[in-house]
Order: structure tokens, then C-alpha cells, then sequence
């Protein structure tokens, strides 16, 4: 049977099955929800803004997005959109996809919690992030039906999003602080970890090992 949430039919092909199960088997229904909710709205605004993605690219973009909070891809110590990037590339290379189709993915989930940048590229990157940030932030729900956000919120229901959002960023950056290095990540452990200072540019140059 067809899963069609709010008008947007979510894609059935083998690999966004096993998207989803990956998901919900590997991360908590807070990640899973919220993933979901990224496709379905970002699908939404692909139709206000005149954007024709590949819904099966997009809806696993979106499912990994955040997969690196929880699920860190190596010991390497590197930003949790990488991970999550990283996993997605594997994921969809060994399914068979082209090198281009996992590089976009890739990018999609690399860059979604980058300001300004996603929005010029290509419609996968560019509405992962939208579908992030209307989520994350509301961004854009005023261009959205009411009747088709009460559908996607009954059928991933947002619980207490914003605490259990940020508590969850917490938990997968408290151990790796440096990584948050000049993103809005740091904003968060600066709010809620005590003792934690964001690194600096001014900092990184004045203390630069040249003379002047």
C-alpha cells in the first residue's frame, strides 16, 4: 500500500525501505520522526518553489541527516553532519547507486545545518535543509497548508521536540566538542554544557605562530 502523508507519496523502492528500517532499528523515535517530517516538508516546499528532486535521493538524504548524533561513522573525530554524510554515501553505494547519486546525498546532509550555502545547490541539497530548518526552527511554515502540517504532526508526532532535540544534540557532541568549531552547533553546547567555550577566529589568528 502506498504511504502518502499530507500529499506526498513517500517513496517505496528497496533502498528507502531499508533507509527506514535503518533508522528507526539504529536511533531513537525522536531522530526517526524528525527525519521523516524533514522529507515530508521539504517535498512541500519543493512544490511551492517549482524544485523536482529525486524523491528516493531526498527521502534518504533526510533519513540520514542527523544518523551521526547517534551513530558516529569511525573513530575519527570529525562533525556529526559528516557522519551522517558518510554513512549515507556508503549506505548507497553499496546498494549499487552512482558515485553521483551518493555524492549528493552526501552534500545534502553535509551541508544541511550550513547557512546560506545549501539553498544555491542542486534541489536535494537545497531542500534537505529547508525541510531541516522548518522543522528545526519554522522556517517557512507560514508558506505551508495548515491541513497538511496537522497530517504529517499526527503521523510523526513532534512530542517535546525542542527539549529532547537539543538534549539529544548534546549527547552527541558533549564528547567531541572541538568538531563544533565554527558552527551553530557550538551554540549549543555553550548553552547547555558548563565550562565549554566556543573556539574563536580572532582567537585561531592572534595565536597563529607567525610573528605578526
Amino acid at each position: 500500500m502506498t504511504d502518502i502523508i499530507a500529499g506526498v507519496e513517500v517513496p517505496e523502492t528497496p533502498a528507502a525501505a531499508e533507509a527506514t528500517d535503518f533508522l528507526r532499528e539504529r536511533t531513537n523515535p525522536l531522530i526517526f520522526h524528525h527525519s521523516r517530517r524533514v522529507f515530508l516538508f521539504g517535498s512541500l516546499h519543493a512544490r511551492g518553489l517549482g524544485l523536482r528532486p529525486d524523491p528516493e535521493l531526498l527521502y534518504i538524504s533526510a533519513m540520514f541527516h542527523d544518523a551521526g548524533l547517534s551513530l558516529p561513522f569511525s573513530d575519527t573525530q570529525q562533525r556529526f553532519e559528516l557522519d551522517g554524510a558518510d554513512h549515507a554515501r556508503k549506505f548507497l553505494l553499496d546498494r549499487g547507486f552512482s558515485g553521483s547519486a551518493a555524492e549528493m546525498a552526501w552534500r545534502a546532509i553535509a551541508l544541511h545545518s550550513t547557512p546560506g550555502v545549501p539553498g544555491r545547490m542542486e534541489p536535494e541539497v537545497a531542500l534537505t535543509h529547508y525541510g531541516v530548518l522548518t522543522d528545526a526552527i519554522g522556517w517557512g511554515l507560514d508558506r505551508l497548508d495548515g491541513d497538511q502540517l496537522g497530517e504529517i504532526v499526527a503521523a510523526h508526532p513532534r512530542g517535546d521536540f525542542k527539549k529532547e532535540f537539543l538534549h539529544a544534540f548534546v549527547e552527541g557532541l558533549k564528547d567531541r566538542p572541538d568538531t563544533t568549531y565554527g558552527t551553530v552547533n557550538a551554540d549549543i553546547l555553550e548553552h547547555f554544557v558548563p565550562g565549554f567555550r566556543r573556539g574563536s577566529m580572532v582567537r585561531r589568528v592572534l595565536d597563529a605562530p607567525w610573528p605578526r
